[in-house]
């Protein structure tokens, strides 16, 4: 299962809590618990998308450079090209009454199933998750 979206979530939360601070690959790989080259590569991903921003140099990382109060995770979703929430399997048989339709109508109800997720990723920003990291540390 891919879980690109789950690990930049992680990440932009993470660089929205220690905002300010440039954050290395290795620590960011730390928090999510992956290698760096796993981070490295999703985190070039979201700087192409304006997302983040890489320092070089001692004391160098990564940072936010979107602002997080506006930062939806439906841009964070775009940022990564993630598409079809369901796939569907290419190789039905065209001789078949359900095979030579099933695609255009699955097509159908996982473009409505996007629709709604989508919107539903509108709702809640980076801020709002660093938000409830920092109400959960403070009940824990």
């Amino acid at each position: 299962m891919n879980t690109r979206f789950a690990v930049a979530v992680h990440i932009l939360t993470l660089l929205a809590v220690f905002r300010g601070e440039a954050l290395t690959s290795e620590f960011i790989a730390g928090s999510v618990q992956t290698n760096a080259v796993v981070i490295r590569r999703i985190l070039g991903k979201l700087r192409e998308a304006g997302l983040v921003s890489a320092l070089q140099g001692p004391g160098g990382g990564f940072t936010l450079a979107a602002d997080p109060s506006t930062l939806t995770l439906r841009r964070v979703y775009e940022a990564l090209a993630e598409r079809t929430v369901i796939p569907i399997h290419a190789e039905a048989n065209p001789k078949c009454p359900v095979g030579r339709n099933i695609g255009t109508l699955l097509d159908e109800v996982v473009s409505g199933a996007e629709a709604a997720m989508l919107r539903s990723l509108d709702d809640i920003t980076i801020e709002t998750l660093a938000r409830r990291v920092a109400k959960h540390e403070k009940a824990g």
